[in-house]
């Protein structure tokens, strides 16, 4: 069956007209004609009614309508995927901060590798700063790091991570699910610290309080500060990545606390200005799902 014959049925179809879909087709409208004719010989049926100067399909037309859809869809999405091999580099130089490594690059990377089975990719850990400098440098192609500022960088998209306090099976905080910051002024704290700007509204939120708190341990590894808070040692603040698979084991139980609601730390997707990156909008878009 040929398919310039289905696309300009789908084309009268939705246009409405045999002169709108030859305009759009760069064809004459006998030409539009005499596709419709051989499409209707092939099926053995007619495709159009003519009511006054409207077009309109017919019963075998309508059933016959989103089979030549989907045909058209599935080959557009071939043309598409033959582009993508012709402009993607087989292999892919990206870049993450140690969190992101951690908790997203392993859920992430087997959905790019599924997408894009013919790139190859490197993947360097290091802090904002240094992923930055690499990608200035074009050591890396693009990276997954803390929202930033800056001329020559291009931001596609960035996740939320928000902030929340975390305590442990059995804590009592569990029953109300929310407290207040005063509340946790009797408690052991167990402080990690990301170096982020966000993280100051954790502090300003202890200078608020009469008297500090006790932050019993400070590290500055989000592991450390799990595992700590899963064996009893003390409470924690942490981003939601990190605890994801401990909430959903209940091990670890996030409690709302009214100073700090909001709090979050951005994780952004960023490459040169100058440089497309065909993976960026992609990448963005299945950060947004996490």
């Amino acid at each position: 069956m040929n398919i310039e014959n289905i696309e300009a049925f789908v084309y009268i179809n939705h246009y409405g007209s045999f002169n709108k879909a030859a305009e759009v087709l760069f064809l004459s409208q006998p030409s539009v004609t005499a596709r419709i004719q051989s499409l209707e010989r092939e099926l053995g049926c007619k495709l159009f009614d003519r009511l006054g100067k409207q077009i309109v399909l017919t019963d075998e037309g309508r059933k016959f309508l989103p089979y030549a859809q989907q045909v058209l869809q599935v080959i557009q999405k071939g043309r598409q995927k033959i582009q993508q091999r012709r402009t993607t580099p087989e292999a892919l130089r990206l870049g993450s901060t140690v969190s992101v490594s951690n908790y997203v690059i392993p859920d992430f990377l087997p959905r790019i590798k599924e997408s894009y089975p013919e790139v190859n990719i490197k993947l360097t850990t290091a802090t904002t700063d240094q992923l930055i400098a690499k990608l200035l440098g074009q050591e890396i192609d693009l990276a997954f790091v803390r929202k930033v500022m800056h001329p020559a960088i291009r931001t596609v998209a960035f996740y939320e991570d928000p902030i929340q306090l975390y305590v442990y099976r059995g804590h009592p905080f569990i029953e109300s699910g929310h407290v207040s910051m005063e509340a946790i002024r009797n408690e052991k704290l167990v402080f990690f610290e990301c170096g982020s700007l966000d993280w100051l509204r954790i502090h300003r939120a202890f200078d608020s309080l009469e008297y500090p708190p006790d932050i019993t341990y400070h590290v500055d590894n989000s592991e450390t500060a799990k595992k700590l808070v899963m064996q009893g040692a003390g409470i924690a603040f942490l981003p939601g990545l990190t605890v994801k698979k401990e909430v959903q084991r209940q091990e670890l139980f996030p409690i709302q606390v009214h100073e700090v609601a909001g709090v979050s730390l951005q994780i952004s997707v960023v490459t040169l200005k100058e440089e497309y990156s065909p993976f960026a909008e992609p990448f963005g878009e299945l950060l947004r799902q996490l």
